[in-house]
């Protein structure tokens, strides 16, 4: 366990989230992510719902996302296939609202805008911040290779977005000589 031992405790509650990326035959890349909540004790579901037993997930809710190398959003498809009210699947479609919407500076205020408060899902949303984080991993790449050979005076979106990417670190001084701000050697 790379955290230190705990003190003497049970587990409760699970909540596992998992985002894959995929290249399509058609040029453009799927990004999906699941979550998954389960609780350790029976519980019911509300609103006149069926009791649940341990394990047997409260939460059970996808969604996906296809993307061009740009990271403009084409489609959107979102689902429920467990929630803590029957009409939490009702909101999935909402979901589209994110359609030309693209991931980058910006992306969570256009999620706040389109899809948040009452015209979301609180879990659905959570899930859009690493899915958009994932597609970048997927389709890395693949950018690169479509830029290759064309210099830019663009900053990389990674520069001081973390202490291994401050402008003056060496990673940046490997990775984008151009935009080192350190001291040179």
């Amino acid at each position: 366990m790379p955290l230190p031992s705990p003190v003497l405790r049970k587990l409760a509650h699970t909540r596992t989230i998992e985002c894959k990326g995929y290249e399509r035959a058609d040029g453009l890349w799927d990004v999906e992510a699941h979550l998954v909540d389960t609780k350790t004790y029976a519980h019911t579901r509300r609103m006149g719902g069926r009791e649940r037993r341990p394990g047997e997930p409260v939460h059970d809710m996808w969604i996906r996302i296809t993307i061009d190398l740009d990271m403009k959003i084409h489609d959107v498809e979102a689902k429920t296939d467990e929630g803590p009210y029957p009409v939490c699947d009702d909101i999935a479609s909402g979901f589209k609202a994110l359609v030309g919407v693209t991931i980058g500076p910006g992306w969570r205020k256009s999620i706040a805008e389109r899809v948040g408060g009452v015209r979301g899902c609180t879990h659905l949303v959570e899930l859009l911040g690493p899915l958009g984080t994932t597609a970048f991993q997927a389709t890395g790449r693949a950018r690169e290779a479509r830029n290759a050979g064309r210099p830019s005076a663009r900053k990389p979106y990674q520069l001081n977005s973390c202490h291994v990417y401050k402008d003056d670190a060496p990673a940046v001084l490997e990775r984008w000589p151009q935009f080192y701000a350190g001291p040179r050697r």
